[in-house]
């Protein structure tokens, strides 16, 4: 398969739009129901997952089931021509299955069984729970599967957390008996269980990492996570066995999610593991924009970040499977979308990969936590508001892109970003708590390439190295023999190599390397780290690169040198006029080594350098003053260009080539305007 060759992953070959509908809230008001149909067309919607909370709707009382509803609203959506995400409603159960199963409430770390109430808090363990899952999702596959509208399958809803009753304590124990092949003494010496006489002599005294118990075993922690997402993939696939046994050919997604703030993969599982068991990825993007922090550019370069993460997942086009349309409740400050953002953050979804825009929630709850969400009917039941009238600006945008649908947007470069590398350096009790900011620090990386158009994968060490002319990989504490040996075999090969501070200190049971650095680091780089200094977060030090002098903090490594080019030397303290930043060549490639963190500006003037010598560029060259993002899907025929003005001001933007504006069919050449928040979207043919 070329490159460029197009992927679908669902049947549908138009850009999908819509979202959370829940009519189960309405069932009482068919007038209601009744106006959604009229509002989903003039929203220029056309895909709605249903049922995602509507257990108790589908089941009132147990064995008891009320699909007339589901039908009817099937067939609502069909008589539009429109299509349905199907959910399975594990999410939330009813009142009557927690009465009558207690099992299926959650156990917390400290050992209190929950209450019912919330939504994910059932036990990942409970054959109970399992087996009603599994259940109600045969009868909605047997009832739905072959329905015209049926497009695909949103398996729960944003699986997390963990459960520490004793029947997960006992699954618990009998995966580590797998994993450490049933001998104690091997468990032991991986958890270093002689600190503090926390030796094992029975797999019964194991217990899941908790407050009130064992906590300081990192090997221990570090398994309970990896567990837990084994755990949680356990309970999917159980979800999922009647659906991929009668509907074979429906695509199955599972909803993933991003730390607010700055936009970090969710640490609750490891998404690359997940990853290999649903046919699409898709994730709920809730970025805070307008705040008072940080500037739009800054977060539309993380909101890039994370969606270069999760399409490079499964190197194929992603869904946005939740967005909000105005503002959301559950921040400090839930201020509204801007006008125009909604249009502008919605293309960059689509910039970056993804072939949806989906919003939570269609219609506004009218109680409960989320009454005050935005969504795209809100309680005006109106299509006048602005809210509505920006949604259906999306939808007729959405409308003229059919021919992006499964286009892909192919890298040269490659960040490294590894969920249990995340969990290890967290946990480790050293360097600062407050400033260790491993996905923050990748972000850094990141940001030259966003600012400069050129194509980035967010990779996890499992995958192919081998397409990427530059690997860059910050901070990776944690690496296992085998990931040394496939960077080694990278860089031989004739890649480029960038490595940083704080990498290469622990294996994958999070026990150090001892003897200093591995040797086959110290091969590929030419160096050897001897100490990490660690600032306090005021303290301030500085580097001297290529006749300039850089800002640095946090972090400083004292180097010793083998057989290196120094790059730029560290001015103060004890370490002063010695190396803070290598290159080496090793074999047919060469390594870089930076040892301290340092400000924005040596990030771009250093891989300024970089981009030059590799030969690196965007796929379509557009010049653009700051804030403004170029980014390009494309196919063997075209690349689909998207031009982003993430600025509060106008932005000057020059096209040196014609283009055709896909929105007026307009030819588009020399300077051109944009607005504030102005998004425009080109084709240039091969």
């Amino acid at each position: 398969m070329s490159k460029l060759e197009k992927t679908h992953v669902t049947e549908a070959k138009f850009m999908l739009h819509g979202g959370d509908y829940n009519p189960d809230q309405w069932l009482d008001r068919p007038d209601i129901l009744a106006d959604d149909i009229k509002l989903m067309k003039l929203s220029h919607t056309n895909t709605f997952s249903v049922g995602i909370f509507a257990w108790s709707a589908l089941e009132p009382e147990e064995g008891i089931y009320q699909f007339e509803w589901l039908d009817d609203i099937f067939e609502r959506i069909h008589s539009i021509g429109g299509r349905v995400i199907l959910a399975t409603p594990s999410g939330a159960r009813p009142a009557w299955l927690s009465q009558t199963y207690p099992e299926v409430l959650r156990v917390n770390a400290s050992r209190v069984k929950q209450l019912h109430g919330g939504r994910h808090n059932h036990c990942l363990t409970s054959k109970v729970y399992r087996e009603k899952t599994r259940h109600i999702n045969r009868l909605l596959a047997e009832r739905y599967g072959h329905h015209p509208a049926l497009l695909m399958w949103h398996i729960s809803n944003e699986y997390g957390g963990d459960c520490h009753c004793d029947l997960c304590q006992h699954a618990f124990r009998e995966w580590l008996k797998s994993k450490y092949d049933n001998s104690l003494k091997t468990l032991n010496q991986a958890w270093w269980t002689p600190f503090w006489s926390h030796t094992f002599n029975d797999w019964s005294q194991i217990e899941s990492p908790s407050p009130i118990g064992e906590n300081g075993l990192h090997g221990l922690n570090l398994d309970w996570r990896r567990f837990v997402t084994d755990q949680t993939i356990s309970f999917y696939k159980n979800e999922i066995i009647p659906l991929k046994e009668l509907t074979p050919d429906i695509p199955i997604t599972t909803n993933f999610m991003a730390d607010t703030a700055d936009l970090i993969p969710y640490q609750g599982l490891d998404y690359s593991k997940f990853a290999k068991h649903v046919d699409v990825i898709s994730w709920d993007a809730y970025p805070v924009w307008h705040n008072d922090w940080e500037s739009t550019a800054d977060l539309a370069m993380k909101v890039g970040f994370i969606n270069d993460l999760y399409r490079s997942l499964k190197q194929q086009p992603f869904l946005l499977m939740e967005c909000t349309p105005s503002a959301v409740n559950w921040h400090n400050v839930n201020k509204a979308k801007r006008p125009g953002m909604n249009l502008l953050s919605s293309m960059q979804m689509i910039a970056h990969g993804s072939d949806s825009v989906l919003y939570f929630q269609y219609r506004k709850s009218r109680g409960s936590s989320e009454k005050l969400h935005g969504a795209v009917v809100d309680h005006d039941n109106s299509p006048k508001n602005r809210v509505f009238q920006e949604v259906a600006k999306v939808g007729e945008t959405l409308e003229r892109l059919s021919e992006v649908v499964g286009t892909k947007r192919p890298a040269q470069t490659a960040i490294l970003y590894d969920w249990e590398n995340h969990w290890a350096l967290e946990d480790a009790q050293g360097f600062a708590k407050a400033t260790k900011r491993y996905p923050q620090t990748l972000q850094q990386h990141y940001r030259t390439f966003w600012e400069h158009d050129i194509p980035v994968d967010v990779i996890t060490k499992e995958q192919d190295f081998s397409p990427y002319k530059l690997l860059i990989v910050p901070m990776l504490y944690l690496i296992s023999e085998d990931t040394i040996s496939r960077l080694k075999a990278f860089t031989a090969d004739g890649g480029t190599l960038v490595m940083t501070y704080i990498s290469g200190v622990v294996n994958e049971h999070d026990l150090t390397y001892t003897g200093g650095w591995h040797p086959d680091l110290q091969a590929i780089f030419g160096v050897e780290p001897l100490e990490t200094d660690t600032l306090y977060p005021k303290d301030r030090n500085a580097v001297s690169y290529r006749s300039k002098i850089y800002e640095m903090k946090d972090y400083a490594t004292v180097i010793d040198v083998k057989t290196v080019s120094v790059e730029a030397v560290y001015q103060e303290d004890f370490y002063a006029r010695t190396p803070a930043v290598t290159s080496h060549e090793y074999q047919q490639g060469k390594a870089y080594f930076i040892g301290a963190r340092l400000e924005d500006q040596f990030q771009r003037d250093f891989y300024e350098g970089l981009i030059t010598d590799l030969t690196l560029s965007p796929v379509f060259r557009v010049r653009h003053g700051k804030g403004v993002s170029v980014q390009a899907r494309q196919d063997q025929d075209n690349d689909y260009i998207f031009v982003m003005n993430f600025t509060e001001e106008k932005q000057l933007v020059t096209f040196d080539q014609s283009v055709k504006d896909i929105m007026t069919g307009d030819i588009l050449s020399g300077d051109l305007t944009m607005e504030k928040y102005e998004v425009r979207i080109v084709v240039n043919t091969h």
